[in-house]
Formats: structure tokens, sequence, C-alpha cells
């Protein structure tokens, strides 16, 4: 199985399907996976099989390879679209996150005022108050809502630990609309047997009303792009998630799909 551990903690930039021109900041260390959830189609692979061994970057060490890259991207290019916080697991989880983001937020108005900037998060520690500040300064709070579904969270994302999706939406509210939630679609079966498909109206209904409910200025459902850590996961269809991006359009909410 091929897994994809990033650098630490600048890597690429690589061309998202989603953000475009991407400088990642991987905020967790370079040789393993740091991670509040253990999810079954993680390109990064499974916590226990990439347990890190390094320390994580201090708040110094991500500021000067940042900005080291950046002078280095304004002489010899590409021009970036977005410095996007992502990587090895769960970016918020740094202790001095807060701190980072105003760091990185004062270097790209320096080198690249047009650029976004964007956080991935599975959304666990967006209850912390400083999290919650943090995530509400940058252009792109990308927040993750595969499932409003127990059972099914439990099964596919696999929280490490106590983890309530009820108190997670109502945090989610609490932006008032400047989040993103992005949501993974797919179909087949875990290695175990296990269904997986939340492409059906008996995930994607329940999904919508609460979506509705959080009233993001932007849904991106997407599906498996990489090889990934359970082998008898499958992608979803276009005509399926051309369905979900409809369905998501006649609740007057703003949707994009990537294949």
């Amino acid at each position: 199985m091929s897994t994809v551990i990033y650098p630490s903690p600048i890597f690429g930039p690589v061309h998202s399907r989603r953000l475009g021109v991407s400088l990642g900041i991987n905020l967790l260390p370079a040789d393993g996976k740091f991670c509040t959830f253990d999810c079954i189609y993680c390109e990064c692979g499974y916590n226990k099989d990439h347990r890190p061994k390094q320390k994580l970057p201090t708040r110094e060490e991500v500021r000067e390879a940042l900005e080291h890259r950046l002078i280095d991207m304004q002489a010899n290019g590409p021009v970036p679209d977005v410095l996007t916080f992502a990587g090895n697991g769960e970016p918020t989880a740094h202790p001095h996150f807060p701190e980072i983001i105003d760091d990185t937020l004062a270097l790209r108005d320096k080198y690249f005022p047009h650029a976004k900037v964007s956080v991935l998060s599975n959304s666990t520690f967006i209850h912390k108050e400083k999290v919650f500040n943090a995530l509400n300064k940058i252009d792109n709070n990308i927040l993750k809502l595969d499932t409003v579904d127990a059972e099914y969270i439990q099964r596919v994302d696999r929280p490490s630990g106590a983890y309530d999706v009820n108190k997670i939406v109502e945090t989610m509210k609490a932006f008032k609309g400047k989040l993103i939630i992005q949501t993974m679609f797919m179909k087949g079966k875990t290695d175990e047997g296990k269904d997986v498909d939340n492409t059906s109206d008996r995930f994607v209904l329940p999904w919508i009303e609460i979506v509705k409910q959080i009233a993001p200025r932007q849904v991106m459902i997407y599906t498996i792009d990489r090889e990934t850590p359970d082998q008898s996961l499958q992608k979803a269809t276009h005509e399926e998630l051309d369905r979900i991006v409809e369905l998501l359009k006649k609740a007057g909410l703003n949707a994009t799909a990537s294949y």
C-alpha cells in the first residue's frame, strides 16, 4: 500500500483539485502521522503504522521556513493561489496553531497579498476558543463533516477520543457562515466487510438538513483520489456527486464537486 507522508513544515507547491496552486504548511512531524481521526480513506495511512518520532516543528521554524519559501517563490515562481495548512494529520492540534496563523497572515500580506490562507481541519478542536478565533481570521476555514450519522463516523472517520457530532455542528453554526464544509463521499466496504456507501438518501438527506442549519458559504464534496489504507473502498461516481450537488443547490447552498 502506498501512503503519502509530507515534508515538514513546508511542502509543495502542489496543484489542489479545489484550491489551485497551493503551498502546503504541515505543522506535524515529517516522519509520521499525528491525527485525532484515523480515517479508513486517509492518504497518509493508519495512525498505528506511521507514528512519528520527531517533534512538532516550532512556531519559529514554521515562520522561518515559510518566509524562505515565499521569498524563493517571489523570485522564481510559481505564484501561489493559496497557503494551505494540511499535511500529516490535524493542523489545529499544534499547541501554537493560533500564533502560527498570525505569522502566516503577516507573511502572506508581505509577499503574496492576493493569496488566500486555508486550513483543512477535521473540526475536532474548533470548540477551543483560540482555535475558533484563529480560524475566523483566515480566508478559507475548511471543516470536515462527512456525515451526521454517529455510527458511520465511528466506522469511517474513527475519532481517537470522545466525539459528539451534535456539538461539532453547534460550533460550526457559531462561525456564522464563515466556513466551508468539506465532505467525502465513497462506496464499497471496509476490509472487514462493513458497508461505507454514504451516497444514498439515507445519509445525504439528513446531512443536507444539518448543513442548511450551519449555513456555510460553500460546500465542497469530493471522493477518493489516491490509494487508501483500507483496500476495499470505491470512488463515488460523477453522477452520484452531481446528484448531491444538485440537492445542495436546491437547498440554497453553494456547492462544488471534485471528482
